[in-house]
């Protein structure tokens, strides 16, 4: 029998996310491809550091430890590497415990054909074409920031996965943002008060937190394995739509913060999030001096 994917968490990483390969796409970027596999190959007995989304990687995979929830993960690595390179990667995955034994292994090309094929639920990759590629598919993803692990990250409880997302271009469409930009920050907010009874549009994460929310209800509140939290530069009276939205799409947010234009860099240390999403670099750059923090590029107007 074919092994099905259709009830598991599919998260794709690509192998400069898991690991810190910072040196090595140096030499990819000065000396080309094949320096880079000569280089790999040369070293593929050492094992590699981790990366920024190690963190977030080891502790979905630690769901799978819970009674009951055996195999609900599956993590995919899914790399732009040949399979004559890779075995460094595998070497340090080996190293490291984590139970992942499948890869996409695309020698140079694009990721984007195997993303629906693996029915790909959160991608996480360095590489912003791929990344781009999967946001306009209709796939959660995230262009990872940084290139090292965050320690506390791997010291925090895995046991309990902290989430964290922007709302506008994120869990939602970005209408609203469009409006905040074009018109600035009155319209905006003369147009959440008009909607705040019409739910905000889906954005390219509202699949995944509906999908995580699912997962959370096989848990009674206090033992669920994940936590999620919503931190975004709205504030009163914009609040009022989002909450509405959360609630006509029946998901569940632990934890709120309309923090209307306070950095928000402090409030995700304190909430000790193993990952956070947001479309402004603006945000996830200093977001990512404290916690792993990925960027979710816009849709491509050519694909909307």
């Amino acid at each position: 029998m074919a092994y099905d994917l259709e009830k598991r968490l599919v998260i794709g990483v690509s192998s400069r996310a898991l690991f810190d390969l910072s040196k090595e796409n140096e030499i990819f970027e000065t000396q080309g491809v094949e320096a880079y596999c000569k280089y790999q190959v040369e070293h593929e007995n050492e094992v590699l550091q981790p990366g920024p989304g190690y963190a977030i990687i080891k502790a979905l995979l630690n769901i799978n430890r819970l009674p009951g929830q055996e195999g609900r993960v599956e993590v995919i690595v899914m790399s732009r590497n040949s399979a004559d390179s890779s075995l460094r990667v595998f070497n340090s995955i080996n190293h490291y415990g984590l139970d992942i034994s499948r890869a996409v292994l695309a020698s140079g090309a694009s990721l984007a054909p195997y993303l629906n094929a693996f029915r790909t639920d959160l991608f996480l990759s360095a590489y912003e074409d791929d990344v781009q590629s999967a946001i306009n598919g209709g796939i959660a993803a995230g262009i990872i920031c940084g290139d090292g692990i965050h320690v506390y990250s791997c010291e925090n409880d895995l046991d309990c996965i902290r989430i964290a997302f922007d709302g506008d271009a994120v869990l939602f469409g970005d209408d609203s943002e469009k409006i905040y930009q074009e018109h600035g920050l009155e319209a905006f907010e003369e147009n959440e008060r008009e909607n705040a009874r019409n739910p905000l549009s889906a954005g390219p994460f509202a699949k995944f937190l509906k999908t995580i929310s699912d997962l959370q209800r096989e848990f009674p509140p206090e033992k669920s394995p994940i936590r999620t939290a919503l931190v975004t530069a709205r504030s009163a009276p914009a609040h009022e739509r989002v909450i509405r939205t959360l609630r006509a799409w029946q998901v569940r947010i632990d934890e709120a913060f309309f923090l209307g234009g306070i950095s928000k860099r402090d409030v995700l240390e304190a909430f000790g999030a193993h990952i956070f999403f947001d479309d402004q670099a603006v945000h996830t750059t200093p977001a990512s001096e404290v916690v792993p923090s990925a960027r979710v590029p816009y849709r491509s107007a050519i694909n909307t």
